[in-house]
């Protein structure tokens, strides 16, 4: 079965999730949001193209995570307290 995505760029995707382009370009792209898994360079270029359902996903989980005390390690792990 293959999978669709739906391609944003980065002012789309800031459309979307109500962040600044700036901030998506600083703070949450290869922090939270990976190349490969939320976003990729198609054909080796620059551009770049957000994948909606992934940085969907994370979002969601990311909410559900801070519902509950938690404590960000140093290694991108959580520990639930």
């Amino acid at each position: 079965m293959e999978n669709s995505y739906t391609y944003l760029t980065t002012e789309e995707l800031a459309g979307r999730i109500k962040y600044d382009c700036r901030t998506i370009r600083q703070c949450l792209k290869d922090t939270v949001l990976l190349e490969g898994k939320h976003y990729i360079k198609p054909f080796g270029r620059r551009k770049i193209l957000f994948l909606w359902e992934e940085v969907e996903k994370e979002m969601l989980v990311s909410a559900r995570e801070h519902e509950h005390l938690s404590i960000p390690m140093a290694s991108g792990a959580v520990c639930h307290g």
